[in-house]
C-alpha cells in the first residue's frame, strides 16, 4: 500500500516534537550516545524488534556506544512519510528508557 509523502511544513511540525532528530536531505537521521557497548547493542536489538513490529526499516548503524538511525520510506520513492514519525517516536521512547542520550 503506498504511503504519501510529507510536505516540508509537515515534516518540520513533527521534527518540532523530536528532539535531536533532523532532515539530512530527504530522510531522517539521529544518533543516540549510550553509557556502554552493551547498552548501545541492546538497544539495537530492541530498535529491530519495532522495526518488525511495523514493518518499517531504517539504516540502523552500531558504533561503540552509540547508535545511528537513517529513516525514509522505499515504497514512497524514498521520501518522508508518516510512517518515518511512527518509528521515530518509538525509537525515542526506547532511548529514553535506555537511558540514552
Amino acid at each position: 500500500m503506498p504511503v504519501a509523502p510529507l510536505s516540508q511544513k509537515e515534516i518540520e511540525d513533527r521534527l518540532a516534537e523530536l528532539p535531536g532528530w533532523s532532515l539530512d536531505g530527504d530522510r531522517l537521521t539521529r544518533s543516540y550516545r549510550l553509557g556502554t557497548h552493551f547498552a548501545a547493542t541492546a538497544m539495537v536489538v530492541h530498535i529491530a524488534q519495532v522495526q518488525e513490529e511495523l514493518d518499517h526499516h531504517s539504516d540502523l548503524t552500531l558504533g561503540y556506544n552509540t547508535v545511528s538511525l537513517t529513516v525514509h520510506t522505499h515504497s514512497a520513492g524514498g521520501a518522508v512519510t508518516e510512517k518515518d514519525f511512527e518509528l521515530a517516536r518509538r525509537v525515542a521512547e526506547l532511548a529514553h528508557a535506555h537511558g540514552a542520550r
